[in-house]
């Protein structure tokens, strides 16, 4: 499904991507196998990262029983199904984390928040540098819908990303915006959607750049552990502020 500039963008790489992990969340509504058209452009971005010797996986949420809730398994706090935990370690394992969505009524779709609500459980914890686990992996969103709100969308959720400890790299977002209104949607005869060039420019950029990134990242050995460490903060440790209780 590339392009033949796609395509020579992927030939003409020096960079060896092929020990990254990417998971794309694809957030839609609709449980498989029914079509999802933000899975039609999740596609493009998987396609580029396959390319390039990316281990990737596309996973919809909606087809697991998810818990709603903030605990790493919700199944201790009162529910008697809980999916999330197989999800987590997914994404435990991944470099780089994609979240898909459609915009309903101008916003994400619910289960995007139920998935990033679900992402904050892991808040808590820390990797082996002492700083919070998800310092290192990259992280983007691809959007779909007919409506307007693709930044809006974006902005909430590559905020939240990188609240939880997410490297946004450059332009780490796209979208495709179909007619206001009823009318075909990306992957329907007739929508350009896959033959867009602004989509597919967006959607290739924001693909390299998380591959760069997680590159970089990885190369370094993640984000330097100084000034950042809530281990060290919480033992009394300050680079920048006195603790009284250590006088």
């Amino acid at each position: 499904m590339l392009s033949e500039k796609q395509e020579a963008m992927c030939n003409s790489s020096k960079w060896d991507f092929s020990d990254l992990r990417a998971i794309f969340l694809n957030c839609t509504l609709k449980k498989s196998p029914e079509l999802s058209h933000t899975e039609g452009l999740i596609k493009l971005s998987k396609a580029i990262m396959d390319k390039n010797g990316v281990t990737t996986e596309v996973l919809r949420p909606v087809d697991y029983n998810i818990a709603f809730g903030v605990y790493g398994d919700m199944k201790e706090h009162g529910w008697d199904k809980d999916d999330w935990p197989e999800i987590s370690e997914k994404v435990k394992a991944a470099d780089i984390v994609v979240i898909g969505a459609a915009i309903w009524l101008g916003e994400k779709t619910s289960v995007s928040t139920q998935v990033i609500e679900r992402l904050y459980a892991n808040s808590h914890l820390l990797n082996e540098a002492g700083q919070y686990a998800d310092y290192g992996k990259v992280g983007g969103c691809l959007i779909t819908g007919n409506e307007d709100g693709a930044k809006h969308c974006s902005m909430n959720i590559l905020y939240s990303l990188q609240h939880l400890g997410y490297v946004i790299p450059p332009q780490a977002d796209a979208a495709w915006l179909g007619e206001a209104g009823p009318g075909p949607s990306y992957l329907d005869e007739g929508s350009g959607g896959p033959e867009n060039d602004f989509t597919n420019r967006n959607t290739t950029f924001m693909t390299w750049n998380l591959l760069h990134m997680a590159r970089m990242l990885k190369d370094a050995g993640g984000i330097p552990a100084h000034g950042n460490q809530r281990s060290e903060w919480d033992a009394g440790c300050r680079s920048d502020f006195e603790n009284p209780e250590y006088r």
